[in-house]
């Protein structure tokens, strides 16, 4: 242990303080306004439904402070108690060459972390989702996503995990910015083959049928001098009952897609309410805005990275004797979410100042009211809260309160 080790506990342990301080302030605010609708809601959402979205919220809060203890212990694990190095040394004694043993111990770690997480996810889904009636997956449905995502993951990370090791024995001392161009290039092309390759292979997507929606749909989207490849319904439903609506995609690739549920909830007015906010967010160029972003912050990460991985002490403090690349790629991955933890409030705020001014568009290109009556339907319709504590949400909710969100239209309808 080394002063790196008491820096990333007391990191680590005001993380979780922070986050289990959240969320008991959290469930406390919605439990004490459990028991009436908000004034400004009462014609529109019935006391059942209310209550419902309290319960679920409270619920939801419950499974994620065991989620936070329990990760971190994981963590402790990985790093403190030598879980990566006894990893690492079981391929060693392979005797295959540094770069073999790099990748094995890497996708390895992967694998290991998904049979972690599969039996919290399969709760979630089968047990905190069912429960209030979210559910539809299957138990076959569940397992066939999983492997899934499993060989996707291998067929991505494997060749991934080559270039970097390769990038930082031959790259020399700026090997980090060289893996940065790379995964500003892969994060690229993932963004163009997500919705034509990827997004099929785990939901159906068909071309939007209904005659009169499309129609209005177009309407909008030359309005707003949008032009997209297709107009799609996703079958949401099969696995949950929660709706939604997205872009995806990137230049002539772009789709708009829409939950089937979503479709089943609104009212054409909303659904093109709702389209044009989302437009809102291509107008304002907030999808490049946050690639921008989150550039700058892999950049400055792996800039991190690079001088890290050549400290001893980065390594020893983080309970690991074996100084290698894998070592180190693995390591940073583990611990960097404990110190960006605290950059959320950041994030946050930019995140809802991009809501408001996609609502502002959407106010502008179609009407304010519908979609005031549409996000009403959709916190109704996916059970969530109308009352979160004020300070929980703006660090947390990417999405500004409900109350603060319809004010902000209101204004704009009259």
């Amino acid at each position: 242990m080394n002063e790196f080790t008491w820096i990333f506990l007391a990191a680590l342990m005001l993380m979780v303080g922070i986050e289990l301080w959240l969320s008991l302030r959290q469930s406390k605010h919605v439990a004490a306004h459990r028991a009436a609708v908000p004034d400004a809601f009462k014609a529109q959402v019935s006391l059942e439904a209310h209550q419902k979205a309290a319960d679920y919220t409270a619920a939801k809060g419950k499974f994620n402070r065991f989620g936070s203890m329990l990760g971190a212990v994981i963590l402790l694990l990985w790093t403190l108690a030598g879980g990566l190095e006894w990893l690492y040394g079981a391929w060693q004694g392979w005797g295959w060459s540094e770069m073999l043993t790099g990748i094995a111990f890497i996708v390895s770690f992967s694998i290991i972390g998904t049979l972690i997480d599969l039996p919290i996810d399969a709760y979630k889904t089968f047990k905190l989702e069912d429960s209030f009636g979210f559910n539809n997956n299957t138990p076959a449905l569940f397992l066939s996503d999983t492997i899934k995502q499993t060989i996707l993951s291998l067929v991505i990370s494997i060749p991934m995990a080559w270039v970097a090791l390769w990038l930082m024995k031959s790259g020399g001392a700026y090997w980090w910015f060289y893996l940065w161009i790379g995964l500003m290039g892969f994060s690229v092309l993932m963004m163009w083959a997500y919705p034509a390759f990827i997004a099929p292979l785990f939901n159906k997507f068909t071309p939007l049928d209904d005659a009169d929606l499309k129609t209005r749909v177009e309407g909008l989207l030359s309005r707003c001098g949008f032009k997209s490849q297709g107009i799609y319904v996703m079958d949401g439903s099969r696995r949950s009952g929660h709706g939604n609506a997205y872009f995806t995609g990137l230049g002539d690739n772009k789709r708009i897609v829409f939950f089937d549920t979503l479709l089943d909830t609104l009212s054409e007015d909303q659904i093109e309410a709702v389209l044009a906010h989302e437009l809102g967010h291509f107008r304002r160029k907030h999808v490049l805005k946050n690639m921008a972003v989150m550039a700058l912050l892999s950049l400055g990460g792996l800039a991190l990275l690079g001088w890290a991985s050549a400290q001893s002490w980065f390594f020893t403090g983080l309970g690991a004797s074996t100084q290698t690349n894998a070592m180190a790629l693995v390591l940073f991955m583990l611990v960097i979410p404990v110190f960006t933890f605290f950059l959320q409030p950041i994030m946050t705020s930019l995140s809802r100042k991009y809501e408001y001014e996609a609502d502002d568009y959407a106010a502008s290109v179609s009407n304010a009211d519908d979609l005031i009556q549409a996000l009403v339907a959709l916190y109704q319709e996916n059970a969530s809260t109308l009352t979160p504590d004020p300070l929980v949400s703006s660090i947390y909710d990417s999405h500004p309160p409900a109350s603060l969100r319809i004010a902000h239209l209101q204004t704009k309808a009259s």
